[in-house]
């Protein structure tokens, strides 16, 4: 645990390495926007409407000076003030009605990256998670998302209105007077050099400030999940120390990223004092020598500031693109992640079936460097058979159960359901005729009600009712108030672990399956609630090819097959009477079961029984 803590932290420490902008990742993400083309033509007719009118105050200006003012045309003074307040409400409407369409289109592209990437993620593998913190996936779902959202709210018509805006006061300037125009862009180049100087470290720091961040949430969602264990073992301290260097980080990165941040565009703003000090002497010079106006000096100064805008507005705004493409980068990892387990091209449909389970010289690893999990395993099971599976931590006994159910395909050799190879069926027909219960059963928010018909959303009230008193759950049913509506909160917190159980219980059974999987499903309730599942899966087991996965002694001895797992292969199998006659493996498991009381697999601790 401790090297995982070290490997973790010295991950958080380590900077990404710095990486050239990513054009496709930014025209990838721009194609969510395609949907909403209407109205980002119906924006982009209003942004050059508003830039119309914004552009033609400062000529208007000069013309009130020069034609008005100077020359005492008072009529002329009122018709070009009026003509300005005019032009003020068009700019205010079109950008009312702009805001109102970057709001619907913004949240509409985060409402679709988010839909697609949740899609995504329920599709992925097991092997996907195995390695992700699930504070990590979050943070793509939100955070990341949510800074892409950032950039397409804000960033984008920003970029889009500054930039014509650029673009217009340029041709307006040139084309008034060329030299004035010159002077006022001389220190453009000056410009260029601290923008490309600073460019590749503000990457580099909002690629960490969106890393740190994952940690962060990563960290967090451990240490909410894991609040039971860290009080029982006193463990606070040095948890909230943890988050401290954690927080500490995540702070310093963001402290990072703005500071350079607001180090480019008070530059920018500096460079644009010293183009607007240049203008006004070149231009106090052309209207001594008469070449020029006041009127065209005030425009002039006028449109020089608002050139110096769009680009101090577009170099923050090139920030929001830099932390949005961090994101997009976090995401579109996560959106080409390929799911190991999916349906082959050619997959068909499983048709309903006997139960009839064959594992055909199968080895699997879980990782290409890992030891074999499973070697060279060849097991038959009749339909309607009852297999126990028995053996120490890391024998294989869940990697049975992970390649019955498609979590993961094989390494070598095949697993096959009534003569189908389970990769050449569809991974929805082969579940629904599979159930699981897991020795840590997951509720779900929601009611009682809810949870059992989680995986037969049609079943009727009568069809639940039937699986609740199959486990015997009816009891605690009629105990509360709301009955099969009580509300079990987040992971069923209002239940205790054998009412959790009991629940995952009737939710498989309601189902009903061909094959039945118990995942050590009974080890975590008492002898009462325990005693409670055996008298039910007697009658519900009837029929239904079940693998049992079990500690106790009670739920493997009535097995029609008992199989006994010891490093990845199956060591002994038969049935209690036959195994307990060969004085083998299982008969010295049973032996330490009953001189000491305890359950079977954790028994194998001396020398000459230990299989590990």
């Amino acid at each position: 645990m401790a090297a995982a803590y070290e490997a973790f932290e010295e991950e958080l420490e380590n900077e990404p390495e710095e990486r050239p902008f990513n054009y496709t990742y930014f025209k990838r993400m721009l194609r969510y926007l395609l949907p909403y083309r209407r109205m980002l033509l119906t924006m982009g007719g209003l942004v050059l409407i508003a830039t119309a009118a914004n552009l033609a105050e400062p000529l208007l200006i000069a013309l009130l000076i020069d034609e008005g003012a100077l020359k005492g045309n008072v009529g002329l003074i009122i018709a070009i003030v009026g003509a300005m307040l005019l032009m003020r409400l068009v700019v205010w409407w079109a950008g009312y009605i702009r805001t109102d369409y970057t709001n619907k289109v913004g949240q509409g592209v985060m409402h679709d990256m988010r839909a697609e990437l949740f899609a995504h993620i329920q599709k992925l593998s097991l092997r996907f998670y195995d390695s992700r913190p699930v504070g990590k996936i979050m943070s793509r779902v939100t955070g990341d998302i949510g800074s892409i959202n950032e950039l397409l709210n804000g960033g984008l018509p920003m970029i889009l209105s500054e930039g014509l805006s650029l673009i217009g006061i340029v041709i307006i300037m040139l084309s008034i007077n060329p030299p004035l125009a010159l002077a006022a862009f001389v220190s453009l180049p000056l410009m260029y050099l601290v923008f490309g100087t600073l460019r590749t470290r503000v990457e580099t720091n909002w690629k960490n400030v969106r890393r740190s961040a994952s940690n962060l949430n990563a960290n967090l969602n451990e240490s909410i999940n894991g609040i039971r264990v860290t009080q029982a073992f006193r463990r606070e301290a040095q948890n909230i120390e943890r988050f401290r260097r954690i927080n500490q980080w995540n702070r310093e990165a963001n402290v990072r990223a703005v500071r350079l941040d607001h180090l480019i565009w008070p530059s920018f703003d500096l460079i644009g004092v010293f183009g607007t000090a240049l203008l006004v002497i070149v231009g106090a010079v052309q209207v001594i020598q008469g070449v020029t106006t006041i009127g065209v000096i005030t425009a002039f100064v006028n449109y020089l500031w608002r050139f110096w805008a769009p680009i101090s507005a577009l170099s923050r705004v090139y920030s929001q693109v830099l932390s949005a493409m961090a994101s997009a980068e976090r995401v579109f990892e996560f959106l080409d992640t390929v799911p190991e387990v999916q349906d082959a091209p050619n997959a068909r449909p499983l048709p309903p079936i006997k139960g009839e389970v064959i594992f055909e010289n199968v080895h699997f690893k879980y990782e290409a460097t890992s030891r074999h999990a499973l070697r060279g395993v060849n097991l038959h099971v009749k339909p309607g058979q009852t297999v126990a599976i028995v053996g120490p931590t890391g024998a294989g006994k869940t990697t049975i159960i992970n390649l019955l159910m498609r979590f993961y395909d094989p390494t070598e050799g095949h697993v096959l359901i009534d003569g189908h190879d389970l990769r050449e069926v569809t991974l929805a027909s082969l579940r629904a005729q599979v159930s699981l219960v897991l020795q840590e059963p997951f509720i779900f928010s929601g009611t009682i009600r809810d949870n059992i018909r989680y995986g037969k959303l049609d079943a009727s009230d009568a069809e639940i009712e039937a699986a609740v008193r199959a486990v015997g759950l009816d009891e605690l049913i009629s105990k509360l108030k709301e009955g099969l509506d009580y509300q079990v909160e987040e992971r069923g917190g209002r239940l205790s672990l054998g009412q959790r159980q009991l629940v995952s219980f009737a939710r498989a059974l309601l189902a009903n399956p061909r094959i039945l999987i118990l995942d050590e499903a009974t080890s975590s309730v008492d002898t009462q609630t325990e005693r409670q599942i055996q008298r039910a899966l007697r009658v519900l087991l009837k029929g239904r090819t079940a693998f049992v996965i079990a500690h106790r002694l009670s739920t493997v001895r009535d097995a029609d097959v008992i199989l006994v797992m010891r490093d990845g292969q199956i060591a002994e199998r038969g049935t209690h009477e036959t195994l307990m006659a060969q004085h083998g493996l299982y008969y010295q498991l049973v032996t330490a079961h009953q001189h000491t009381g305890a359950d079977i697999a954790p028994t194998l601790t001396p020398p000459e029984v230990a299989l590990a």
